[in-house]
């Protein structure tokens, strides 16, 4: 059938094609709540981050009825107001939405802030391809600049309490390498057991752009890396806890036992929730689930923090992070928190005449 032209109300006679109308791949449900557990299984989001992703959501609902969304003990508990899903094409919503949500930024961090963000969008954008709903109501609302985090190298008695944490030998493995070679977290997960020289204490990794080169360990990742390997002789380096399923492209799995690389996304949930408690010492068990612990990224960032606070040339910490400005050093550089206070300490005068 073809599709007539119409013309646009004030736009001086122009013409313009009226908006296709999905049709909807199955019966959209009444509730909001219905409709994020709907996305929660039919985006495949892993269990692991459907608890992350619920509560942005959840806060999302509050919002959307119109209502600021409670933070602290008084979040615990409480249940959003019913929504219907079909609402969200309320013309009114989007500024009824931005104020509610300018006034939350003002109140959270802007990390927490811009995930939620992330995380209605994608929500909202599965729902749209549903044929559910047709608008957007978060589309005037703007990611809010995050200041520098001054913070994310951590300090040494921190990297050492990451050592003791009861975890997996496939994670202590990965960790250690991540801090101990300074490499990225999706260059160590493209390993293959083919790429290692255990006796050298070194692996060959595809880094950006397509170069191939070397990353370096020390003897903690060298004692893991046996144990990990076991019989191994190809094949990805880490590998997920269950057989690889249908279509998972030959590289990406391990021929002998057969299952799967472990991805990027996983590894980082795993890291995430295993060092909630190491990330916020004083929260209460209580409210320990809803915050955030560390990134993978932070191993890479200790690694050359403490590399730098030790002494370590110029030339060898290009070496190390494989960058090749020496402005890019300027973020590893920084000398963390414990070793300002180290350095401030040993010129002490008085604490000198003490000695």
């Amino acid at each position: 059938m073809a599709i007539e032209p119409v013309t646009e109300p004030g736009s001086g006679g122009a013409l313009r094609l009226p908006r296709a109308r999905i049709v909807p791949l199955s019966a959209p449900p009444a509730s909001y709540t219905a409709a994020v557990e709907r996305y929660l299984t039919g985006a495949g989001i892993a269990k692991s981050s459907a608890r992350i992703y619920r509560i942005s959501l959840t806060t999302w609902e509050w919002m959307l009825a119109g209502e600021p969304a409670p933070t602290g003990p008084a979040r615990r508990g409480a249940k959003p107001p019913v929504f219907p899903v079909a609402a969200i094409d309320n013309p009114a919503l989007p500024e009824v939405l931005a104020e509610l949500a300018a006034a939350r930024a003002d109140e959270m961090d802007a990390d927490t802030v811009n995930r939620e963000l992330s995380i209605a969008r994608e929500a909202i954008g599965w729902w749209q391809r549903q044929g559910w709903i047709d608008g957007d109501p978060t589309i005037g609302i703007e990611r809010r600049p995050a200041p520098p985090d001054r913070t994310k190298a951590l300090a040494e008695n921190q990297v050492a309490a990451l050592w003791r944490l009861d975890a997996a030998l496939r994670e202590k493995t990965q960790w250690k390498m991540l801090y101990e070679s300074a490499a990225r977290a999706d260059e160590v997960l493209c390993l293959n057991v083919e790429d290692l020289y255990p006796q050298s204490k070194r692996g060959r990794i595809t880094a950006k752009g397509g170069a191939t080169e070397w990353i370096h360990w020390q003897s903690g990742t060298a004692q893991l890396l046996p144990g990990l390997i076991a019989r191994r002789t190809r094949g990805p380096l880490f590998l997920t806890d269950r057989k690889a399923p249908a279509g998972t492209p030959t590289l990406d799995v391990c021929h002998e036992t057969g299952r799967a690389r472990l991805s990027y996304r996983r590894a980082e949930e795993i890291f995430e929730e295993n060092t909630r408690l190491l990330a916020n010492p004083l929260a209460s068990p209580e409210d320990i689930e809803d915050l955030d612990g560390w990134t993978l990224h932070r191993l890479r960032h200790s690694a050359l923090t403490h590399d730098a606070e030790g002494g370590t040339s110029t030339p060898m910490l290009l070496a190390r992070c494989r960058h090749a400005s020496v402005r890019s050093l300027e973020r590893y550089a920084r000398p963390g928190v414990e070793a300002v206070a180290r350095h401030v300490a040993e010129r002490d005068p008085a604490a000198r005449r003490k000695h």
